[in-house]
């Protein structure tokens, strides 16, 4: 390999001969596949953030809006909002205070459980989550590879989720 070839190569694929080289093999796959997952993370972040930052939203306030344009009602308990999108309450409770600043969502008490706070989508919150949505789904159709390692893709990082479960959170 010259070292222009070196160059042009893939970083993660000569990282996993190195891996394989150093003595590692029985890692090196699982190292590549790590690697590459959080390095197409930040692609496509980026991606994402490209078509929403002209709205003013995030992914995080998208999934939020997104879930309750989702709901029956258009309403879910704060904490349902926190378990549906697996994310920590405190990062739930900070997206729905910037999704009600630009008064995108309402805080309101739920008519059955006084106690329980409800977060709803206001009619600015629908149109926005709308024109974000179609945005993203002109992303999400035109992903650079196949259908069927789309859904090999999904089935792994679905399995990969599965078992890390929720304590963390």
């Amino acid at each position: 390999m010259t070292a222009l070839d070196h160059r042009s190569a893939d970083p993660i694929e000569i990282a996993t001969r190195n891996w394989r080289e150093a003595g590692w093999s029985d890692a090196a796959d699982g190292m590549a596949l790590i690697t590459g997952v959080v390095r197409a993370q930040q692609i496509l972040v980026a991606a994402v953030e490209r078509r929403l930052r002209p709205l003013g939203l995030t992914f995080a306030r998208f999934e939020v809006l997104r879930l309750l344009a989702f709901s029956r009602r258009e309403a879910l308990p704060m904490g349902v909002v926190g378990r549906r999108l697996q994310v920590h309450p405190a990062s739930v409770t900070s997206a729905v205070d910037r999704l009600e600043a630009d008064g995108w969502v309402h805080r309101m008490r739920s008519a059955d459980d006084g106690r329980m706070v409800l977060v709803g989508l206001t009619t600015q919150g629908r149109s926005i989550v709308d024109e974000a949505t179609a945005r993203l789904n002109e992303l999400f159709a035109s992903l650079p590879i196949d259908e069927a390692d789309v859904a090999a893709a999904n089935h792994a990082l679905t399995v990969i989720r599965g078992a890390s479960g929720l304590e963390e959170l």
